[in-house]
């Protein structure tokens, strides 16, 4: 993309292919990135494609991979080429926005859920979140005009906070917060702001003998000694890669109890997961912390960015997610961190109360749906303007709101423009990608299922 362009590029065959070329292509790009996970589980990807079935805007959630195989494909470029490789979330789309306690005590709402983050152009992530807007706008049954007014509001407020971090504004400055918010966004920090860590331990625990541990049930279940001891042993590692924090004693941390989980999101079907219950900082049983142990995936992004010099820099996916989340989160979880168990990285986090998502469903008016689209753009801008020079990571030596800007340019109504009808003509290709899917999905053309 190119500050002067009017285009919106989609792969060259995405809109024009016919359903059956389009429905093949579909089918293999899902069997590329998700073939060895399907073979190795092939249950939990029966329930993926199902659920991915449910709507359009299911399907783009769960096919990341797909729309990088169509931005790949196309020929526009940022004016500056740095804004090609800077920090992305990777899956920018509108549910991937929520509430955290930061490690200063503050709520905040942001981008959230790193687990397909690597470099790339920036607006990968903007058209991503953009044709997102398109996609629940259609599904609420907005008119296309006021689908349109909803993504140039993600649009406008993504360049106008841009220009801000661009003119010397800081994330402190520019946080969304319980002060600085309004609306749904600013109902769900509040929602955050009355929630206990009480709920949380009450909700998956249980307390024996003055000792607590987890429920057991379908999405809680025993594992073997072996197991067990593995994952121990890579608790141990994961206390390394935390951030040295005032009055944690990372020696004195033990796990009392130990479960195999699941029901995790949509991107994480076929990925072994565990939640630890470890000691708090104090006697009583309240402050216990609970943390969740998941195998990384294979990011979307890393599919299409073939450079050496970004893949060697991560140990494992699962140290790229957390590097990713802390480089793009000025405020990460301070109980983030990595590790390896059984050869596969591991993203390690808290299980937090304070994390309180957006609900969609109860947003039905035009104008409600515009302010949080233009608050969305401001978080999008955040996350993309913060991962640069100033923070450890060193894959992005500058600043990348001065590249972003540069591409960006001043005649914000023409960039929306372009962004708009992207975002219009690339949610008609996900609708018609969606039934192709289903039809293919139905009639047992991927391989496994």
């Amino acid at each position: 993309m190119t500050a002067d362009s009017n285009t919106a590029p989609t792969r060259a065959d995405g809109g024009l292919a016919t359903d059956d070329a389009r429905r093949a292509r579909i089918v293999t790009v899902l069997m590329e990135h998700f073939g060895d996970l399907l073979v190795a589980d092939p249950e939990a990807f029966r329930r993926k494609f199902r659920v991915m079935a449910a709507s359009p805007f299911a399907f783009y959630r769960g096919s990341a991979v797909l729309f990088y195989d169509d931005m790949a494909a196309a020929e526009e470029k940022p004016a500056d080429p740095r804004a090609a490789q800077v920090w992305i979330q990777g899956d920018l789309h509108a549910e991937n926005f929520g509430t955290y306690m930061t490690a200063a005590g503050r709520l905040v709402f942001d981008v959230n859920d790193f687990d397909e983050a690597y470099l790339g152009p920036f607006d990968w992530d903007l058209r991503r979140l953009l044709a997102s807007l398109a996609l629940i706008g259609y599904s609420k049954a907005f008119s296309d005009d006021d689908i349109r007014a909803v993504v140039r509001a993600g649009t406008l407020g993504y360049a106008e906070r841009m220009r801000d971090f661009a003119a010397g504004a800081s994330a402190d400055d520019l946080a969304l917060t319980l002060t600085s918010t309004s609306g749904p966004i600013h109902a769900a920090l509040e929602r955050a702001q009355v929630a206990t860590r009480s709920e949380l331990l009450d909700a998956l625990t249980v307390v024996e003998g003055c000792e607590r541990r987890f429920r057991r049930g379908p999405r809680a279940r025993d594992v073997d000694p072996e197991t067990a001891e593995d994952v121990r042993a890579a608790f141990a590692h994961y206390l390394t890669t935390l951030p040295d924090l005032p009055g944690r004693d990372t020696d004195a941390l033990q796990v009392k109890d130990l479960v195999a989980a699941s029901g995790f999101g949509i991107g994480s079907a076929g990925l072994p997961a565990f939640t630890l219950l470890i000691d708090g900082p104090t006697d009583a049983l309240e402050t216990d912390v609970m943390i969740s142990m998941k195998q990384a995936n294979v990011c979307a992004p890393s599919r299409v960015v073939l450079d050496e010099r970004i893949a060697s820099y991560f140990e494992h996916h699962g140290h790229r997610t957390v590097v990713s989340q802390r480089a793009l989160q000025s405020y990460s979880d301070p109980w983030l961190g990595w590790t390896l168990l059984r050869g596969e990285g591991q993203i390690v986090k808290e299980l937090s109360v304070y994390e309180k998502d957006l609900d969609w469903s109860e947003l039905a008016d035009v104008a409600e749906v515009i302010d949080v689209a233009r608050q969305l753009g401001h978080a999008a801008a955040k996350v993309h303007a913060v991962a640069d020079s100033h923070t450890e990571q060193t894959l992005v030596p500058f600043d990348a709101e001065q590249a972003i800007q540069a591409s960006i340019g001043d005649d914000h109504e023409r960039f929306a423009d372009e962004l708009t009808e992207f975002a219009m003509t690339y949610s008609d290709l996900v609708r018609r990608d969606h039934r192709l899917f289903v039809d293919a999905f139905r009639n047992h053309e991927i391989a496994g299922l």
